[in-house]
C-alpha cells in the first residue's frame, strides 16, 4: 500500500489538496454559535386587547382559543396566560414534528373561532426555540447630563419605528426586543358634570371620536387621461385636533370635546422596568436566525448600532450601548482550539522528530497532520 502511495505521488498530492480544499470549504461553512440550534417544538400564539382587564381577556378570547386548539393532532402540553390587554398561548409538539404543517394546523383552528370582540388585534403565532434567545443586549440612555431633558419613558414608541426597524435588517438577526418605557397614549378625561349640563353620555363621546378618528376612500373621478382617487383624511394628529372635534350639534351651537374633557398626551400602564445607575432606559435584546453566525452578526450589529447612534439617537439626545453580549464566549472558545492546536503541533512535532531522528521525515509527517485535521 505504501508503494503503491509512493508510485503515485502526484495522484496522492491532488486528492490531499481536493480534501483540503473540500475541509476549507467546510469549515467556514460551520455555524459559530454559543450552542447548537435545538429543533423548534413551542409555538407561541399572542393576541392584544387594549384596555381589557385580565378577566375579560380570559373569557373573551383565550377559552374561545382552547376550544379549537386543544383539538390540534400531536399536542403535548397548552398553556395559556392572560394579562391586562394580551392573552399568551404556548403549545408543545414532540420532537420530529412538521413544523411548517403544525403552523398551518395552528393558523387554520385560530380561523375558526367565531369573532373577538372589538378592538381585539389579529392573533400572532411564533415558533421558539431555545437556541434562538437573545444574545445581544443594549441599553437606550439620553446623553450625558440630558441636554435636551429626554423622558425615556415617552421614547419608546420612537425606537421601536426608527431603531429597531434599522438594526432588524442586520443579516442573521431574526428579532430585535425593546423593553421598558410605554406607548404614547392620548388620554381623555371626562367631566361628568358637563356632560350631564348637557346631556351626553359617555357611549355618544366613544361613537363620536370612532366616527371621526378614520380615513375615508371616496373612489376615483375620470377626467378624459388623467384619473383622480379620492381619500378623506380624517385620523387625528395632535391633541388639538381632538380639543376641536364636534361631538354634537343642537341648532347654531356646537358642543366639542374639549368643551366637556380634558385631553392630554400621556402613555399608558408601564409594564416593563428598565432602570440604569438608577435612571430609566430602553433595553433592547437581539436574537439570531437558526444556523447564523454569532460573531459575525456581532461586528456587523456593532457597525449598525454605530450608524443610528451618528444618525437617529445622538441627534435626538440619546445613545445606545452594548450592555452585555454571548458572542466574546464563542470567540474565547475559538481562540482556546487554535491555541490547542498549535501546542498538539507542536508536541507531535517532537515527538516525530525524537522517534525519526530525520528533519526531513518528520516534515513530511508534519505536513500530513493539517491535511489529517481538515479533512476530518
Amino acid at each position: 500500500m505504501f508503494e503503491a502511495i509512493v508510485r503515485n505521488g502526484i495522484l496522492m498530492t491532488v486528492a490531499a489538496l481536493i480534501i483540503s480544499v473540500l475541509g476549507v470549504l467546510a469549515a467556514f461553512r460551520v455555524p459559530v454559535q454559543m450552542i447548537p440550534d435545538l429543533e423548534v417544538r413551542t409555538v407561541s400564539i399572542q393576541t392584544s386587547w387594549p384596555g381589557a382587564t385580565p378577566q375579560d381577556v380570559e373569557k373573551e378570547i383565550l377559552i374561545e382559543q382552547e376550544d379549537y386548539l386543544r383539538t390540534l393532532p400531536n399536542l403535548q402540553r397548552l398553556e395559556s396566560s392572560a394579562s391586562s390587554g394580551r392573552a399568551v398561548i404556548e403549545l408543545d409538539f414532540p420532537f420530529g414534528v412538521d413544523l411548517t404543517q403544525t403552523l398551518i394546523e395552528v393558523i387554520n383552528a385560530l380561523n375558526q373561532v367565531p369573532s373577538y370582540p372589538e378592538n381585539v388585534d389579529e392573533p400572532r403565532v411564533f415558533a421558539n426555540s431555545f437556541s434562538a434567545n437573545s444574545f445581544m443586549y443594549f441599553a437606550i440612555s439620553p446623553l450625558p447630563g440630558n441636554p435636551r431633558n429626554v423622558d425615556m419613558v415617552m421614547m419608546r414608541d420612537f425606537v421601536v419605528d426608527n431603531v429597531r426597524t434599522r438594526l432588524s435588517g442586520v443579516p442573521g438577526v431574526s428579532q430585535v426586543n425593546v423593553s421598558g418605557g410605554a406607548e404614547r397614549q392620548i388620554r381623555i378625561l371626562l367631566d361628568p358634570t358637563r356632560l350631564a349640563d348637557r346631556r351626553l353620555t359617555i357611549l355618544d363621546v366613544r361613537n363620536a371620536i370612532r366616527a371621526r378618528n378614520r380615513d375615508v376612500s371616496g373612489g376615483e373621478i375620470d377626467g378624459g387621461k388623467r384619473r383622480y382617487l379620492l381619500r378623506t383624511v380624517g385620523r387625528f394628529d395632535s391633541v388639538e385636533a381632538l380639543q376641536d372635534l364636534i361631538i354634537d350639534r343642537r341648532g347654531d351651537s356646537l358642543i366639542r370635546l374639549g368643551d366637556i374633557a380634558v385631553i392630554e398626551l400621556d402613555h399608558s400602564k408601564i409594564e416593563d422596568y428598565a432602570y440604569f445607575n438608577a435612571e430609566p432606559i430602553l433595553f433592547a435584546s437581539v436574537n439570531r436566525e437558526a444556523g447564523s453566525n454569532v460573531i459575525d452578526i456581532k461586528y456587523a450589529m456593532l457597525d449598525a448600532v454605530e450608524r443610528v447612534n451618528r444618525d437617529v439617537l445622538q441627534p435626538n439626545g440619546m445613545r445606545m450601548r452594548l450592555m452585555a453580549e454571548d458572542a466574546g464566549y464563542v470567540e474565547a472558545s475559538i481562540r482556546n482550539v487554535w491555541i490547542n492546536l498549535s501546542l498538539g503541533a507542536l508536541f507531535a512535532t517532537a515527538v516525530m522528530f525524537l522517534f525519526l531522528r530525520s528533519a526531513r521525515a518528520t516534515a513530511v509527517g508534519v505536513l500530513g497532520i493539517p491535511v489529517c485535521t481538515i479533512a476530518a
